[in-house]
């Protein structure tokens, strides 16, 4: 049953929040699990709206006035909404922080918002921040959810029932101008400092609408939330549209337990980046490697005939009655046993943030488990376009959201106009003046162009192109994509902007790299067999069989193994797990410069 808010009805996020519990007081909003007794609890979005009422009082005898900036730094819980909707009745302006961020990065994203209130979890976000007291110490106040040791400390630190009150309080909505800034977002940049997005409530209230114009969302859906909340996508797609749609949220305990969680939640729609698609991907793959031929063929036919019935639902081809019979057969052998592990009850995942290679698209696909392309970025709020349940077009990115305009500009560009577009970037004019123009276009930076019948496609990005010493231009991004669906590949890094060819960094996988040496009788162990001759060869071998639909010129020549994995906490990924080329080629001179000498 759809009983979406018009967002057009009111005038912040706030007013949002506080309609959804008017209309739906009693019907569950939020989902967590609770480590003390071990059991998931429910809570209603009255009971939710009158704890935020409490936190904002706690705002309040704070000191804490409109425009003041308050940063969260928690796990995805039902407190970081607790926090973020007290603050935006206020008029407070919140700005989340990645609980993996590193703390150089946390003191100077503090200092350029100008802080004045930090939300942390407890202990082990203490334990890094303790590195920067001195930046910490100009605050107000840090808050824990979790009481911690902080003796001798020059930071005022307090546990979040010393700073609530237990009496009830009203939950206040202030009166918003169109342009009232709602959080300032650090976009997580490859190169040098991130830059602070500034979205207002109208920016994400627009994108919401647009949003739910799109694809339809039911107050029976329930939303598995474990992208992080610091990112756009998560916050708009699936924080604030759940609201204004009255669907539930669960959040999920933790990358690790996701499997767990899927099952016992039984969601029915999902936020996710392709990395999440990628693993498990790739742990299919692993697992049936070392099943037998006939199960193999089973899965792959599997796959196939659900594909071929999916093509059929978008009117592409028409499956026969036997094909559908073989279908109907093959899902009940292979089809349902892999969507059980999802819930049962799995709607379609929306996956952006980057390209998901078709292929991966095709095996979920082809199995009952809708993955839906949409593309964004956080400087418009952040969803520009989505595929949809009827019209799933997996190479695609999907139609142009209601009420966004979108062209293809100078040298292929995908150019934005709409009310999502940020207010600009904080303390920042002139990156915001080169990103948007004088005609309010927003220059995303991709490359794109449109089919036919208006679907949008990536087609690159201006400034992510190899160009090789031949001349020839290469996209890094999309051979990197076909590499990491191999399972003993974890990330990869292609290199070749003024070389003679390709080569590539590897992190592998190491559980899997040790199986493929067993296979092949290669005694080698640790450091050694990450440099054994014939392993590099059976491994580049691997690399340019995942190459064969590429020109000629886009196989990789050389490969080297890299032993640290990549990691957000090492400075080589985005917290949006991106790779951060300029410092992964920084770290790696050296054995990138013996990928070409002598040439």
């Amino acid at each position: 049953m759809k009983n979406n808010i018009d967002t057009n009805s009111v005038n912040s996020l706030a007013g949002l929040f506080s309609k959804r519990a008017a209309i739906s007081p009693h019907e569950t909003a939020f989902v967590q699990f609770d480590a003390v007794t071990g059991q998931w609890i429910d809570y209603s979005w009255s009971q939710t709206m009158a704890d935020a009422a409490r936190w904002q009082r706690a705002m309040q005898q704070s000191g804490l006035q409109n425009g003041d900036r308050v940063a969260v730094m928690l796990r995805n819980c039902r407190e970081w909404v607790l926090f973020d909707q007290a603050a935006l009745g206020l008029g407070l302006v919140t700005v989340p922080i990645y609980t993996n961020d590193r703390a150089g990065n946390i003191a100077w994203l503090l200092n350029d918002a100008g802080v004045r209130l930090l939300l942390i979890e407890g202990e082990e976000e203490w334990r890094e921040l303790k590195t920067i007291e001195e930046e910490l110490a100009q605050l107000d106040a840090v808050i824990t959810l979790q009481p911690i040791a902080t003796s001798n400390s020059p930071v005022k630190v307090l546990h979040v029932d010393e700073w609530l009150k237990d009496s009830p309080a009203e939950f206040l909505v202030g009166e918003m101008p169109d342009d009232a800034l709602a959080t300032i977002i650090y976009t997580s940049g490859t190169t040098g400092h991130p830059k602070g997005v500034m979205l207002s409530h109208r920016n994400i209230l627009f994108n919401v609408n647009s949003g739910l114009e799109s694809i339809e969302i039911n107050t029976t859906d329930r939303f598995l939330s474990f992208l992080p909340l610091s990112h756009a996508f998560e916050r708009s797609i699936g924080y604030y549209l759940p609201i204004a749609a009255g669907g539930s949220i669960v959040y999920a305990r933790s990358i690790p337990h996701l499997a767990e969680d899927l099952e016992a939640q039984k969601p029915t729609v999902m936020i996710a980046v392709p990395r999440i698609f990628e693993r498990i991907y790739s742990k299919l793959s692993a697992k049936l490697a070392l099943e037998s031929v006939i199960k193999q063929k089973l899965f792959q036919l599997a796959v196939d005939s659900g594909w071929a019935l999916f093509q059929q639902q978008q009117g592409a081809q028409h499956a026969g009655v036997k094909a559908q019979l073989l279908h109907s057969l093959l899902d009940r052998l292979v089809g349902t046993k892999v969507r059980s592990r999802f819930g049962g009850r799995f709607r379609f995942a929306v996956c952006g943030g980057a390209a998901l290679s078709p292929q991966i698209s095709r095996l979920f696909i082809g199995l009952g488990i809708p993955v839906i392309q949409g593309y964004g970025l956080t400087e418009h709020s952040p969803t520009l376009s989505v595929n949809r349940v009827e019209d799933n077009i997996p190479a695609s990115i999907g139609r142009v959201m209601p009420g966004i305009e979108v062209v293809i500009g100078e040298d292929d560009e995908i150019l934005a106009r709409s009310p999502s577009v940020m207010l600009g970037y904080w303390n920042n004019e002139q990156a915001t003046a080169e990103i948007i123009d004088q005609d309010g276009w927003l220059h995303t930076g991709d490359k794109g162009r449109f089919d036919d019948e208006g679907h949008l496609y990536i087609i690159g990005r201006l400034k992510e192109i190899l160009v090789l010493s031949n001349g020839e231009k290469v996209a890094p991004g999309d051979i990197e994509l076909a590499i990491a669906t191999q399972a003993v590949i974890k990330e990869v890094l292609i290199i070749g902007d003024a070389r003679p060819y390709l080569s590539a960094l590897i992190v592998p996988d190491m559980d899997e790299f040790n199986k493929l040496a067993a296979m092949l009788g290669i005694t080698a162990t640790g450091a050694a067999l990450t440099r054994d001759s014939e392993m590099m060869t059976h491994l580049l071998a691997i690399v340019n069989h995942s190459l064969a639909d590429f020109p000629g010129y886009a196989r990789v020549q050389r490969i080297a193994l890299v032993d640290d994995e990549w990691s957000v906490e090492n400075g080589m990924l985005t917290p949006t797990l991106k790779l951060k080329r300029g410092v992964i080629l920084e770290q790696h001179k050296d054995e990138i410069d013996a990928l070409y000498a002598g040439h």
